[in-house]
């Protein structure tokens, strides 16, 4: 798997994701957009993964759209029809937010490692993402307040969904930096570490576990967290009662219990 923008290592069922822009903070251009939303779509297909995570290469975890991006999407004079113009702006609007939600429809957990810069895009990308874990030197900031612009691709939609409402409101409103022992604080990352190489040592550990777990029960479990997350505890419920009627008869079970019997670690298909 040999992308221009990123790096993908599968080992012991887990995709080691990373942004490789190392000389531009990890910014993701035009390029990176396109390979993320391919590299996401790829995983949740891929039997061999069971789950990802995802970093940046350098001292940065990724500081955001690229600017020379960002221009060509907002820089529409070229098109002098407003209607069209408007359409052209959507359609690519539309694209950028399909490419962070890639993330989330994998059915693959994804787990964020982040170090130093997580701003605007950045911050975009882990909110969509199912677990974070920080160094005490990353900070956090919704930058696109000091840019003139309304977050867009899917931070104000997610962010109030991770932390409380009004921690993402002061996010948003001011575009603070929020570092590693804040975030988590506030919920933003599950755990916070001192340096780079102990976070990374930490989340491998979590997602080899999560990794050795039932397959079908991963995805099950974040497909229904997610349905929960949007919906009423009642929904829920209904939503569970239906999931499981369905796929209450997969053969993992039967290997759980006769690993657990014969006391061995279990083995699952993908």
């Amino acid at each position: 798997m040999t992308y221009e923008t990123f790096k993908v290592e599968i080992k012991n069922h887990v995709a080691y994701v990373s942004i490789n822009r190392p000389d531009k903070a990890n910014s993701l251009n035009q390029q990176a957009w396109a390979d993320m939303k391919a590299i996401f779509e790829s995983a949740d297909k891929n039997p061999e993964i069971r789950c990802i995570v995802l970093s940046g290469e350098g001292k940065n975890f990724c500081a955001g759209i690229d600017l020379s991006m960002l221009m060509n999407i907002t820089g529409l004079d070229h098109i002098k029809c407003q209607a069209r113009k408007r359409e052209k702006f959507i359609e690519d609007l539309v694209y950028l937010q399909d490419c962070i939600s890639s993330i989330e429809k994998c059915r693959k957990p994804v787990l964020a490692a982040i170090q130093k810069a997580c701003v605007g895009g950045g911050v975009d990308v882990i909110s969509a993402c199912d677990m974070r874990y920080s160094t005490e030197d990353a900070y956090f900031s919704v930058k696109e307040v000091d840019m003139g612009l309304v977050a867009d691709i899917g931070t104000m939609q997610r962010l109030p969904k991770i932390i409380a409402y009004g921690m993402a409101c002061e996010m948003a409103y001011t575009g603070r930096k929020v570092f590693g022992p804040e975030a988590e604080k506030i919920g933003l990352v599950n755990r916070c570490y001192a340096d780079k190489a102990t976070m990374m040592e930490e989340v491998i550990k979590v997602a080899e576990n999560i990794a050795s777990k039932s397959p079908v029960v991963i995805r099950g479990s974040k497909q229904v967290l997610q349905y929960t997350r949007d919906h009423s505890v009642e929904e829920g419920l209904k939503h569970i009662q239906l999931w499981n009627a369905a796929m209450i008869f997969s053969t993992d079970i039967q290997e759980a219990f006769a690993a657990t019997m014969q006391k061995r670690k279990p083995v699952y298909e993908g």
